[in-house]
């Protein structure tokens, strides 16, 4: 049958990505514990389109993707996938993104109840030929703040609200972080953590320790920037930090990007 996508273009026009997005596959992730987590990913996988091509083929991509299901996947499996998805392609340069969920398990703090934290995350990464992997790890953590302000001005009590942070981060080829310990990193520098699950015991733990750790969203970002910046693996990191405010209709948002030396 005719190849109707091999069929010359006469526009000069070159596409930098061009492929499938929005496929979902369960994948696996390798855990801390050194088990593994079925996740459901949400994938976008491209390459480069030459000005030449009408067209790329893409059933190859779902073809590649499906090889792939129910098996591990970390930076060094999706520069396995890269490769494969550059050389059936014909391709210079392909791109994959997979979001999914990652459950943590976290215990209360005072009655140490066990319940699972849903944290949404991303790996992504980027490959050209005859150049090393451009792999980046994001993670999007929940986290309770309490205003300064409004506890300085207040006779008693003080506003809080639940926020969330997002992080980027690039590192260096020969260094690894868990999931789990990126998030220990994140939760530590707000007000309090969240908590799926909380008995009375609790809530009085957490309400009492966010009162005492008051901090804009500003400081939550201050302060995250300093811990990544400890890092040592950490090549490259944006950050950003927005507070679903309590007493106001509107978000309060900081970001920051760093290339760290």
């Amino acid at each position: 049958m005719k190849d109707v996508q091999n069929i010359s273009d006469d526009r000069g026009i070159a596409i930098q990505n061009v492929g499938i997005s929005d496929v979902h596959l369960p994948f696996l992730i390798k855990t801390k514990a050194g088990s593994f987590q079925s996740v459901l990913a949400r994938i976008n996988l491209t390459v480069d389109l030459p000005k030449e091509y009408k067209g790329t083929h893409m059933s190859r991509f779902i073809e590649i993707l499906s090889e792939w299901s129910q098996k591990p996947v970390s930076s060094r499996e999706m520069e396995f996938i890269l490769t494969d998805t550059i050389n059936k392609l014909d391709a210079e340069y392909a791109q994959m993104d997979i979001n999914f969920k990652y459950f943590i398990e976290k215990a209360a703090p005072v009655s140490g109840l066990t319940s699972m934290l849903d944290v949404d995350c991303l790996f992504s990464a980027k490959l050209k030929k005859g150049k090393p992997l451009d792999f980046t790890l994001g993670v999007n953590v929940p986290f309770t703040s309490l205003c300064p302000c409004s506890k300085e001005i207040s006779a008693y009590g003080a506003h809080n609200q639940r926020g969330l942070m997002k992080v980027k981060i690039k590192y260096h080829s020969e260094k690894f972080i868990w999931i789990e310990d990126l998030v220990t990193l994140m939760e530590a520098q707000a007000s309090c953590p969240v908590y799926p699950l909380l008995k009375r015991e609790d809530e009085k733990y957490v309400t009492e320790y966010a009162y005492e750790n008051a901090k804009f969203v500003e400081d939550v970002l201050r302060d995250l920037v300093l811990s990544l910046r400890e890092q040592t693996y950490i090549s490259w990191f944006e950050i950003q930090c927005e507070n679903y405010e309590s007493i106001h209709n509107h978000s309060a948002y900081a970001r920051h990007v760093e290339h760290v030396k």
